[in-house]
């Protein structure tokens, strides 16, 4: 295989995998021990800090994004159709994961491959902002899982709860612009990633 001699950048320039959807090449910003949130500038590929986790909140599971997906049109649509509201649209960025491993991963910036088991479905601001779950292949204990109904619940509960309240100030009324109104199976998130695929052909591969 000839050399790359150049770093890829971390949303266009990676593969999915030989496998994807069903096993993916994903990247990590964020860790559980970090107190600062992690983001990817999209412009340069470069890990920027969003912003400093100012409370208690931190990310449960190991957290990033898919590469060459994009919630767009068609995610929005899925989106809409699911939960039964117009005009839903999708968020703009890449679809998000959160990824379950039993051993401490303690930097960002970073690929693993990983097999999906379901997901949060997630609405900010009337946007879709899927965030998928899936576990590190080949992980001990939760490598073998193949659906989220396996998970416990507590963990579960943990991303829920996260993701429901880090961006809130506790000195200011939550306005309540995020909202998770399921927890999917395996197979939609399959077809949540395929709908940010389809996207993401259509925004920056369709001529």
């Amino acid at each position: 295989m000839k050399p790359n001699y150049y770093v890829a950048h971390p949303w266009h320039g990676l593969e999915l995998g030989p496998k994807a959807p069903d096993e993916l090449d994903v990247f990590i910003e964020l860790t559980p021990q970090d107190t600062v949130k992690y983001e990817i500038d999209k412009a340069s590929g470069f890990i920027r800090v969003d912003r400093p986790q100012k409370y208690s909140n931190r990310s449960p599971t190991l957290y990033g994004f898919i590469p060459r997906t994009f919630s767009g049109e068609a995610s929005g649509k899925h989106c809409s159709e699911v939960v039964g509201r117009p005009d839903i649209l999708g968020d703009g960025d890449p679809i998000d994961i959160c990824v379950l491993s039993v051993n401490p991963i303690t930097h960002g910036n970073m690929i693993l491959t990983v097999i999906p088991i379901g997901g949060l479905r997630m609405i900010d601001k009337g946007e879709a902002d899927d965030k998928i779950v899936a576990v590190l292949k080949g992980d001990e204990v939760f490598g073998q899982m193949k659906d989220i109904s396996e998970v416990p619940k507590a963990l579960i509960n943990k991303l829920h709860h996260y993701f429901l309240t880090y961006k809130l100030d506790p000195n200011s009324p939550s306005t309540g612009t995020v909202e998770i109104t399921e927890v999917y199976d395996r197979v939609e998130a399959i077809k949540v990633i395929q709908f940010g695929i389809e996207d993401y052909i259509k925004k920056f591969v369709t001529v």
